[in-house]
Formats: C-alpha cells, structure tokens, sequence
C-alpha cells in the first residue's frame, strides 16, 4: 500500500471512530452453552430458531459427530480446560457448594487459561465458570455475572474486545442457558421455565423466540406427552436465547473490524437436561453441537464427520495459537509448577496430584476444511458423579460403530439429578408406575441397568437393542471391555480396580 494512502486511512479511521488497523490477529472466542443437545437448526430441528448458529455453521465448519467426555456440568468443563479426561483430573463432579469437587493443581501447567496466556494472549471470561482451583483456572478479566441475559453477558466483553492491544484475545464465554431454572423446580405439574420470564416477558435487549407446546419436536429418547411438549417449548425459548446473545456477539466482532480476525467456536458442555441425556453416557447426553469458523480457513460450509471429543478442545485452541509442541503435544513452553504451587501455599503434604506432561486429547485444527478423518476411530466417556450423593460410575468406550458402557455400579438404581426429577416429563412417568414408557424405554429399564451395554450405532444410533448377551458379538465385548480397561490403567483411572474387586 502506498505510505500516504496508508497514513491517511489510519487518520480517517481516528477520525470517524472506526475499527483500529492495528486489531490483533488469530483472536479466539469460545462460547459455551450450559445443557444443549444438537436439536438446532443446523442439525437438522426444522422449527427451532437458531439463525446465528445456522449461518455459522454455513460460514464455517459444523462437526457432525462431537462428543463430550462426561454429561455434568463441572466434570465436562473441567476436561475442556484441561485437555485431560475428568477421572484423571480430578474434579469427579460438581464444583459448587458441598459438592466440592475440584481438579488437582498439578493440572496447571496444562490449563487453558495459562497455556493461552502463555502463548501471548490477553484472556478474559464471561459468565459460567463452575470449576476448581480458581488460582488454576483463573482469567485476567473476569466480570460478574450477567445471568441469563446473553445480551449483557456479551456487553461486558466490550472492553476486551475493543481493547487497544497488539495482543489477541481469548474468550471464554460460558452461557448459562439453556440449563434448567432451579427457582421453578418445585412446582408440581407446571414444566420448568430454563431460566425464561414468566407472561412471555423477555430480559433486556433481549428477542424473544415463544413456542407452542404441540409445535416442538420430540427426541425419541423421550416419551411424546404433554408434559415433555410443555417442558421442550420451555427449553427451546432459552435456546434461542442463546443464539440472540452469539448474534449480537458478532455484530460486537464485525464492529470492532476483527470477525475475520477471530476463532469461533460454538458448544455446550452436555446434552439436555432430560433423563436419558444429561448425567448419562448415553447418546443424548454424550453428543453435542460444535460449530466452528475460523477465518484463515478459505472453505465454507464443511461437514465433518470425524470423531472428535471435549477433551481434544485445549489442545487444539493452543495449536491456532500456535503455542502447541505437535510431537510431545504438550504447550511448547512449561509453566514452572513448583513456583505455582509455592503461590497457592501448597506444602509437602497436600495432595498436588500427579504429574501431567501431556495432553490426552489431540488437536482437530487440520479438520476445518475436510469432511472426515478416518483415524479418529474411537471415543471414551467417563461418568462417577453429578451431585456428590450422584454416586453411579460408569466408564464408555466407542470404537468404530460398536459402544460399551459399562455400569460399574449396576446393582444401584440409577440416581437422577435434583433438576431432572423434579421435571414434571419425569414425574407424570414415574407416577405412572415402573412400565410407564420413557421413549423407547420403560421407567423401570431406564432406572436398572445390566453390568454391560453394548450398541451397533450404526444400525441401533437410539441404543435400544442391548448386543451385550448375544453370542454373535462375544468377541466384540471382550475386545471393547480390553480396549477399556487399557484405558483406565492409561489414565490412572482409579475404578480400573472394579474390573478384579467388586
């Protein structure tokens, strides 16, 4: 550009307030939902409305087949800003109040907020944090709260993003839709509003999307009653909600002249907040929506149908930021772990955790711009609490089209989360009696499960035929239960006991 045109478009851009010529490169933006399942219009709901999602999707990448490691909150989150399954971790469980659950310190050199602040970027999160050690997980800039207006939960990223700064910027915006509302738990036969205005009121700034309980689509894990079509109309107003919030989010980037300039991606840390989704390894708990544009990609509306997982997410943030060791895959430069842990007064005795060098999920930076991945062939999940009086550990491995769950603790009714059962869905089921139907279950089948499930998700993607028994698949089961048990031994997962004590 000639010297003179250059300087004078610098002036104007003063001059007229508009965006600055100096806005850093490779900015990234990660924006979490709480509770969302691939029920949007991308994957394919024909009536929910979620038109910044969907063009997105069509300006970017939309992952097909992306899966979170465990269906709970803290657990799930916890694996995204670790790169490191949750049972080797730490935080078994929820985060908040006497659940108490947390990661190992030892995780440090390895979290997301350090590695990218390491890498040279200014980081900052918005709304939902819900893990442990905040000295681990900890941001530059960390507003309060904004609740359930995605609007103002935007707003408040304003400063980061229009920040005068060589440095690029990081992200974290953690939605608290489309998770249940635990104010509305308690009310028997009126369906859970997720967090939505009572009259078809609306938060500021905010544009509501009303829906009409026969209108909704029904998830075949699900039972087609008035109850259900009552609660789903309730969760799909918060989900586009959310989707209002991640459109005013890039009108705020467009703005600030640096939407070609940043990394989105799109997720939820779990499925819906229904039985059969969320606190499972089932299907509807385990899938979620990844939606990802990254601007330095020139093709467009890729579908992917790779094999990709939460855990592979830090791994793949730190290589755009160009601060990943591919071949160690591990952050190029190690924080120094013993000063961390002479900060956080941390003596000889207290548990650190064990030693972490390396990432156990693998960058997908390469995939944007293709369709697939043949060698991402296989998937595990891992579940042991929601709650701390949750305690229903199970282990899940998927290779291939063939998944096995293992229900460790089988002989135990499963255990439903506090938000879950209350639901009037749940309740009119239950009260119905164990052989009340719950989608393509009984209540009872839903709540006893054998030691052992195994699914062909090729010709059975609802799970519904258990192959566990059937002496076709004997070789299948034992390789998948060898494949598993690696696993945990891999992981110094501590339930790979149960396999030889139970």
């Amino acid at each position: 550009m000639n010297p003179f045109r250059f300087l004078t478009l610098i002036a104007l851009t003063a001059l007229l307030g508009l965006p600055s010529l100096r806005a850093a490169e490779k900015n990234i933006i990660f924006y979490i939902t709480d509770d969302m399942s691939q029920e949007l219009g991308c994957y394919g709901n024909k009536i929910i409305q979620t038109p910044n999602m969907d063009a997105l999707a069509k300006d970017g990448c939309l992952f097909t087949n992306a899966y979170a490691t465990v269906a709970s909150c803290s657990p799930s989150r916890s694996v995204i800003m670790t790169g490191l399954h949750n049972h080797a971790n730490g935080q078994y469980g929820l985060q908040h109040d006497y659940h108490n659950f947390a990661c190992y310190p030892s995780v440090y050199p390895l979290a997301l907020p350090q590695v990218i602040k390491q890498a040279g970027y200014r980081t900052a999160l918005i709304g939902k944090h819900h893990v442990a050690p905040e000295a681990v997980f900890h941001y530059d800039f960390m507003p309060k709260e904004a609740g359930r207006n995605t609007v103002a939960m935007v707003d408040a990223a304003r400063e980061v993003i229009f920040a005068k700064d060589d440095k690029p910027f990081f992200i974290y915006f953690g939605a608290h839709d489309p998770h249940r509302d635990a104010k509305t738990l308690d009310v028997p036969g009126k369906p859970n509003s997720f967090g939505n205005k009572p009259d078809h009121a609306s938060y500021p700034g905010v544009k509501e999307v009303f829906y009409e309980p026969k209108d909704v689509t029904v998830p075949v894990f699900l039972p087609d009653t008035a109850e259900t079509r009552a609660e789903l109309a309730q969760y799909y107003q918060s989900v586009s909600r959310v989707d209002f919030g991640l459109g005013h989010l890039i009108a705020m980037l467009k703005e600030a002249g640096v939407y070609d300039k940043t990394l989105i991606i799109v997720t939820s840390d779990h499925g819906m907040a229904f039985p059969g989704a969320k606190t499972t390894v089932y299907e509807p708990g385990l899938r979620v929506p990844m939606i990802v544009r990254n601007p330095y990609v020139s093709k467009r509306g890729i579908k992917n149908t790779a094999l990709i997982s939460h855990v592979d997410i830090t791994p793949t943030l730190l290589d755009f930021a160009g601060g990943l060791d591919v071949e160690k895959n591990a952050p190029k430069e190690r924080l120094n772990v013993a000063a961390f842990f002479k900060q956080m007064n941390l003596s000889r005795v207290d548990n650190h955790g064990p030693v972490f060098d390396h990432y156990h999920g693998h960058s997908w930076l390469n995939l944007m711009d293709k369709e697939e991945d043949p060698t991402r062939t296989t998937l595990f999940a891992s579940h042991t609490f929601h709650e701390v009086q949750m305690y229903y550990p199970m282990r899940a491995v998927r290779e291939g089209d063939f998944k096995l769950i293992w229900n460790i603790a089988h002989p135990l009714a499963f255990p439903s989360a506090q938000d879950i059962w209350v639901g009037s869905a749940w309740q009119a089921q239950w009260q119905k009696g164990k052989d009340a139907p719950w989608g393509l279950k009984t209540v009872d089948q839903y709540m006893h499960r054998p030691q052992f499930e195994l699914y062909d998700l090729k010709y059975d993607p609802d799970e519904t035929k258990n192959l566990a028994n059937d002496p076709a698949h004997a070789k299948t089961l034992e390789a998948l239960k060898a494949k598993l048990k690696q696993f945990q031994i891999e992981m110094n997962d501590p339930w790979v006991m149960k396999w030889d004590h139970e």
